[in-house]
C-alpha cells in the first residue's frame, strides 16, 4: 500500500503522486517525506515547510491507514451511531468530528440500523484499522462492549457500561423537571411512550419519571416499546389508550412528534387534549406546529466530550471507571403542553 490519495496532475504524468514525486520534486528523500507528515518534530522546519508546499502543489495526500502500517497508528477513530437518519446522531457527529479533526485524526462513522449483528460484523472490520471507538447508541451487551475496549479504547454514550468510560445525559433531572411541568398544569396522569427496549436510556428515563411522579402526584403508564422513529411515535398513538390522557411523555422527540401528528389527524388537538413531551431537543422541534415542549441535551458537547476522552485514554491501561460523565439537561417549554383539559377525551 502506497502513501498517497492525491490526484493525477501533469507534473506526474497524469499518475497519482506519491511520496516518490514529492520527494522528488522537494529534493529530499523519501523517507525525509515520510517523517515530514508521520512525525513533524524530526524534520527541520524549513524543510518540513518545503515537503508540505511541494506536496499541496502536486495533490499528494496522506493516507492515514498507509502512513500508519509502521507504527499500528492510524490517526482514524470510529463513530457508531444506532441510525445516521435519526436527527439525534447529527450534533453528536458535528461535535466528534471537530474535535478528531482538530486533534489530527479522521473520523470513521458506522450505522449499526438498530442491529447489533450490524453492528458486530461492522466493529470487526473497523477495529484493525482504528485507534479507538465512540460508541454512541450501541446496541451491544455489556459483555460485548467490555470485550471490544480490550481491543481498543472505548468511549459509551447515553449509557452507563461497568469498567468502561461512559458519558451520559441527567436523565432523572430531565424527567423530574418535566413531572414538575406538567404537575403545574394540573395533570394527573401521563402516559410514558418507550423507546427500543435495548436502550439503556429509555429504561432510566421512565424509572426516573415515575421516581419523580410519586412525589408529585401523578400517576405514569407506560406503552412500547416503539422504534424510536416518526412512524414509531404514529404507531404509538395508536396504542394509547381509548380515553385519552392529558399528557404524553415519548422516550425521544421523534417519537414525540409522530404521536403529535398522528393525533392531529384524527382531530385530537395538541395541548388542548394532550399535552406532549419530547427528549433531546433536534432541530425539527422547533419547526413543527405546535412547537415541542422537550428535554433539551447538549449534544455537540458530547460528540466533543467523547472524542477528547477517547484521545486522552490512548497508550494507557483501560481505566477502572467509577461513575460515567454525566452533562446537564434543560427544560424548554414550546407550544405543545398547556393546561390539563377538564373533561374525557376519547381517542379517534
Amino acid at each position: 500500500m502506497s502513501e498517497r490519495d492525491g490526484a493525477p496532475t501533469a507534473a506526474t504524468g497524469g499518475k497519482a503522486p506519491t511520496i516518490y514525486d514529492v520527494a522528488r520534486a522537494a529534493g529530499v528523500a523519501a523517507s525525509t517525506v515520510s517523517r515530514a507528515f508521520a512525525r513533524p518534530g524530526r524534520v527541520n522546519a524549513a524543510t518540513a515547510e518545503r515537503i508540505r508546499r511541494v506536496a499541496a502543489e502536486l495533490g499528494y495526500r496522506v493516507n492515514p491507514l498507509a502512513s500508519g502500517l509502521p507504527t499500528g497508528r492510524t490517526s482514524m477513530l470510529a463513530l457508531v451511531v444506532s441510525d445516521v437518519t435519526n436527527p439525534f446522531y447529527a450534533e453528536i457527529i458535528r461535535g466528534a468530528e471537530s474535535a478528531a479533526a482538530e486533534a489530527g485524526f479522521v473520523l470513521l462513522l458506522i450505522d449499526a440500523q438498530e442491529s447489533d449483528r450490524v453492528e458486530r460484523a461492522s466493529l470487526e472490520r473497523a477495529l484493525p484499522a482504528v485507534e479507538g471507538l465512540v460508541l454512541a447508541g450501541t446496541r451491544l451487551s455489556d459483555s460485548a462492549i467490555r470485550m471490544t475496549a480490550k481491543q481498543r479504547p472505548v468511549v459509551v454514550l447515553n449509557r452507563d457500561v461497568a469498567d468502561v468510560p461512559s458519558i451520559t445525559l441527567d436523565n432523572p433531572h430531565g424527567m423530574l423537571v418535566t413531572a414538575e411541568h406538567l404537575a403545574r398544569l394540573g395533570h394527573r396522569t401521563v402516559t410514558y411512550v418507550a423507546g427500543p427496549e435495548a436502550s439503556w436510556a429509555d429504561g432510566m428515563r421512565l424509572r426516573s419519571l415515575r421516581e419523580a411522579a410519586t412525589g408529585l402526584g401523578l400517576r405514569v403508564q407506560r406503552v412500547g416499546p416503539f422504534a424510536p422513529t416518526v412512524a414509531g411515535g404514529r404507531e404509538a398513538a395508536d396504542a394509547l389508550p381509548q380515553d385519552l390522557p392529558t399528557a404524553v411523555v415519548a422516550y425521544n422527540d421523534q417519537l414525540a412528534i409522530g404521536v403529535v401528528l398522528a393525533l392531529q389527524a384524527r382531530g385530537v388537538r395538541v395541548p388542548r387534549d394532550v399535552s406532549v413531551v419530547g427528549f433531546d431537543d433536534i432541530f425539527p422541534t422547533r419547526i413543527v406546529r405546535p412547537g415541542l415542549t422537550t428535554v433539551a441535551a447538549p449534544l455537540r458537547a458530547q460528540g466533543r466530550a467523547a472524542v477528547d476522552a477517547l484521545l486522552s485514554s490512548r497508550g494507557k491501561p483501560a481505566p477502572r471507571t467509577g461513575k460515567p460523565m454525566t452533562l446537564p439537561v434543560k427544560l424548554v417549554v414550546r407550544d405543545s403542553t398547556a393546561r390539563a383539559r377538564r373533561g374525557p377525551r376519547r381517542s379517534g
